[in-house]
């Protein structure tokens, strides 16, 4: 270790992996000593407490970057002390009622980019890009694939048409927002804005159980119920992966629009599971259900990184992720993602166990294996 700079990237790597109690995921051990950034950022993150945040913080500070967060001040996260936490609140209501948003804590600032990693309102976008529309030499914005709903090709690119509209023909409200506040970036920064779509988002610290219940399941072993058919494709990306390459485009100076969705090469859900059963190395037997109509009338069309790939999900799965591997986007193996979420999970209380929002109790599970048995 050389200088303070040193200590600062390896403590911000120490603390994201506190989920493994103290011991380095492989690959976070491999970037331990990797050379710091080029050039050293003044950032600012709008968010950075909740699922990305931490760890988008976490290795900025490790590559020698000078960070500050914007939150409300309500939620702690295992962030460096180096962090500056400025307290404001974009949900802020006037004496009427009406949105008014307190940025108080970012008047004459400046900062060389910006992450805005917590608007899923796109008046709050609205309001922040233009306070920060000089404030910045760069603004970030992170959107979703679900700007693409309804999913009804396959081989999706940045190209592929967005709704912007609750009125168009089976718009998504989620999706709908994404779309507004991601012209609202670009309206405002021009050349200077980027927009990334990640699919959906797993790994260490990710409350919405989704992709958690694979490795979860797989560590209890005996029967387990697989869906789909063996050309059923999957997609992810790990939470570690999407911020750093948010971070690798703050640095490289790229700006436009990335689908950010892995792995590198196109992935089955068979494939998937495979990879996760050898990586938790527990007995276990698939049993695999293969009829769409069978699981549709089950209510079983979706597990995360499955989705039943037909009408307005069937290329939920299928987003290209081209542009941004062009753009340095690179992925860890299965096995680690599935291996570090479980970890994770592993480190949470029994009530927050109890409190689960997987796919599937044991108990449902059961019943559907028990009716796909019969009806076989």
């Amino acid at each position: 270790m050389n200088n303070r700079r040193d200590f600062l990237r390896i403590s911000a790597l120490l603390g994201g992996a506190a989920f493994t109690r103290g011991i380095l995921p492989r690959l976070d051990v491999d970037r331990l000593f990797s050379p710091p950034a080029p050039r050293a950022l003044k950032v600012l993150v709008l968010g950075g407490t909740g699922f990305i945040g931490p760890h988008l913080v976490r290795h900025l500070v490790a590559r020698g970057h000078t960070v500050s967060i914007f939150t409300r001040g309500r939620r702690q996260a295992d962030l460096p002390g180096s962090v500056e936490r400025l307290v404001g609140d974009r949900d802020a209501k006037d004496a009427n009622g009406n949105l008014a948003g307190d940025y108080t804590a970012l008047a004459d600032r400046r900062w060389d980019f910006v992450f805005d990693d917590s608007a899923n309102n796109p008046a709050w976008v609205e309001q922040s890009t233009e306070m920060l529309r000089n404030a910045t030499t760069r603004y970030l914005f992170v959107s979703s694939t679900g700007v693409f709903y309804p999913y009804r090709t396959v081989d999706i690119a940045e190209s592929t048409p967005v709704r912007m509209s609750m009125a168009e023909e089976a718009a998504d409200s989620f999706g709908v927002n994404k779309s507004i506040a991601e012209a609202r970036t670009r309206d405002v920064f021009g050349d200077r804005a980027i927009v990334v779509r990640p699919t959906y988002i797993v790994g260490p610290g990710d409350s919405s159980d989704r992709f958690t219940y694979w490795p979860v399941r797989l560590a209890r072993g005996g029967e387990i119920l697989a869906p789909g058919k063996p050309t059923d494709r999957s997609q992810f990306i790990d939470v570690r992966d999407l911020a750093e390459f948010m971070v690798h485009i703050a640095e490289t100076g790229a700006t436009g629009t990335f689908n950010v969705a892995g792995p590198k090469e196109t992935l089955t859900f068979p494939e998937f599971l495979n990879a996760a059963r050898a990586a938790i190395n527990t007995p276990t037997t698939l049993t695999w259900v293969d009829d769409y109509d069978f699981l549709a009338e089950q209510k079983l069309t979706f597990a995360c990184p499955w989705g039943l790939p037909r009408g307005d999900v069937l290329g939920m799965m299928a987003i290209s992720p081209a542009k941004a591997i062009g753009a340095g986007l690179k992925f860890r193996p299965i096995d680690l993602t599935v291996r570090d979420t479980l970890a994770w999970w592993n480190t949470l209380p029994a009530d927050r166990h109890a409190r689960n929002r997987f796919v599937l109790t044991p108990e449902r599970e059961a019943e559907i294996l028990a009716a796909w048995k019969a009806r076989r």
